[in-house]
């Protein structure tokens, strides 16, 4: 059974970091893709970074040298680094993975970007 767990979130100044953990199980890291996505208040989701099996990362251009999304095979987890956090950044994240042709959710983590 897939399960995905997100912690990390939480209330952070503007300029500031955070690092979300999102722990899978049931995956098999060499077979899936893995993502972060953003639902900000009164927005659709969106996505902020995916990670290929390959390694081969991607970015939306609203968080490009600032976010950095990674994975630990050996631990079956994903991170998302956030640097230079923009009031814009505040919303739920989502970790999402695709894997054997089925798309799963985690239940999110809040990140507020205050001051």
């Amino acid at each position: 059974q897939v399960q995905l767990v997100e912690s990390g979130g939480g209330l952070v100044q503007p300029g500031g970091s955070l690092t979300l953990s999102c722990a899978a199980t049931g995956i098999r890291f060499t077979s899936a893709v893995m993502a972060w996505y953003r639902q900000s208040p009164g927005k659709q989701r969106k996505l902020v970074a995916r990670i290929f099996s390959s390694g081969t990362t991607y970015l939306s251009d609203d968080v490009k040298g600032r976010f950095t999304i990674s994975t630990d095979g050996a631990k079956n987890m994903v991170y998302l680094q956030m640097n230079s956090l923009k009031f814009e950044d505040t919303g739920v994240y989502y970790c999402n993975s695709v894997y054997i042709s089925s798309q799963y959710w985690g239940q999110g983590t809040q990140v507020t970007v205050s001051s």
